[in-house]
């Protein structure tokens, strides 16, 4: 790990700075949305924005990059996400909010596709494992520590919006100005969603149901807390809840998922975030069990997007991984634009707890579906899956291509221990 942090703190001090910029901007304007009156529903059209040009720009960012290259699609996408934010209070509009949020989330995707075909040129196969660890700590380090930052001024001014501003436009100096040499560039073709479907049904349902979920935690939890009437270090709390459970659990249930059958720990585990939702529900005016509750529904859902391209990959060939990485990220990003929106809805007609209603609805419905899948297909013998890796679930196609050739890597490496020891 030190190695990797030595050869590339450039880069990751910059992915650092852009997550606590994407962070906090995603938790303000849930808090200067209810500031300015905007409806809840207004409220998640505007979340939903963010998706829809995350799922747009993780499918258009290659070709620009093939284009033009990484050092200008990087500079020229950061500087756009500096524009609007400093633009989002000038234009205190739900309209101009939404395209706003296409924007940043069209760039945030281009210029995590940028990082992370840096990251992967910058490991090889003996430590990619651990960049990818690496970087997967720095995102959620960054988002977390974002949530600190929403105390040091009033969200109804202009200094949070500025704050961002600065963190993004400074964010790559360090990488535009590393030693790091510009990487190749190539991504596979993604594999038609129609075989993906026939391959892994559950991996494809589980994978649409988690971008609700995601999109539910990553753009209403903010204003679901101001909803309820929870104060601004409270929301900071209860936001950043999420992201540690998302961090603490990650590698325990992963490392439990290479040796059982992994439909079982899909089933569990969205089960415990059903439950965890519920609870909140029921008892969420209590804000230690609100806490709680976010840490567990943090905690599982986020290692469930893990899960699930792992489970996927155990029925796939190692050369269609990396086409299959496309399919299902597109998959979660039609799911992620639909959560924000369901949730805005059902908030509106039901109330502020209709946010947990939602949750907890798709993530039962996972594990109910995990537990019929278990009917319709033997399970995959543990020494014959493919290796668990940590993988957020706001990763591009580029971040899953490099966990996958871990994966073959680290597959090929046993089997290569195996027979030498035969």
């Amino acid at each position: 790990m030190g190695q990797i942090l030595s050869s590339a703190w450039a880069l990751f001090l910059g992915l650092m700075l852009l997550m606590v910029g994407n962070g906090l901007q995603g938790t303000l304007l849930g808090v200067r949305g209810e500031i300015e009156g905007f409806s809840t529903f207004q409220m998640s059209v505007v979340m939903s924005a963010y998706f829809a040009g995350f799922l747009g720009g993780s499918r258009m960012a290659p070709e620009m990059i093939r284009r033009v290259g990484h050092v200008r699609v990087f500079a020229a996408l950061a500087s756009l996400i500096s524009a609007v934010l400093i633009l989002y209070p000038a234009l205190a509009h739900p309209v101009a909010w939404a395209l706003g949020r296409v924007v940043i989330g069209f760039c945030f995707s281009g210029v995590y596709v940028t990082a992370e075909s840096w990251i992967n040129n910058a490991a090889d196969n003996e430590n990619r494992g651990k960049a990818l660890s690496l970087y997967m700590i720095v995102q959620m380090t960054g988002i977390v520590s974002a949530q600190g930052l929403l105390l040091v001024a009033d969200p109804s001014g202009y200094v949070l919006f500025v704050i961002p501003s600065v963190l993004v436009s400074i964010s790559f100096a360090p990488i535009l100005l590393s030693i790091s040499p510009t990487p190749a560039f190539d991504t596979a073709k993604p594999l038609a969603i129609k075989e993906l479907l026939e391959l892994s049904p559950l991996g494809c349902m589980g994978m649409f149901l988690l971008g609700g979920v995601f999109a539910a935690q990553f753009g209403m939890a903010a204003v679901y807390g101001g909803e309820v009437g929870l104060t601004l270090p409270q929301i900071s709390l209860f936001v950043a809840s999420f992201y540690l459970g998302a961090l603490l659990l990650q590698y325990p249930l992963g490392w439990i998922s290479d040796r059982m059958d992994r439909r079982v720990l899909i089933m569990l585990v969205a089960a415990g975030a059903g439950v965890g939702a519920c609870v909140a529900m029921v008892f969420g005016m209590r804000f230690e069990i609100l806490l709680a509750s976010a840490f567990v529904i943090g905690g599982t859902s986020n290692p469930l997007y893990s899960l699930l391209v792992a489970y996927t990959n155990d029925f796939l060939e190692p050369d269609d991984m990396a086409a299959a990485s496309g399919g299902l990220v597109f998959i979660n990003g039609v799911g992620a634009i639909m959560g924000p929106l369901i949730t805005g809805w059902v908030m509106q007609v039901s109330g502020p707890q209709g946010y947990f209603l939602i949750i907890a609805v798709l993530m039962l419905a996972l594990a109910a579906y995990a537990a019929y899948r278990m009917t319709q297909r033997p399970p995959v013998a543990a020494e014959d899956t493919t290796a668990y890796t940590p993988v957020m679930a706001s990763a591009t196609p580029v971040a899953l291509e490099v966990a996958l050739e871990y994966a073959i890597d680290s597959a090929n490496e046993e089997e290569d221990a195996q027979n030498e020891s035969n």
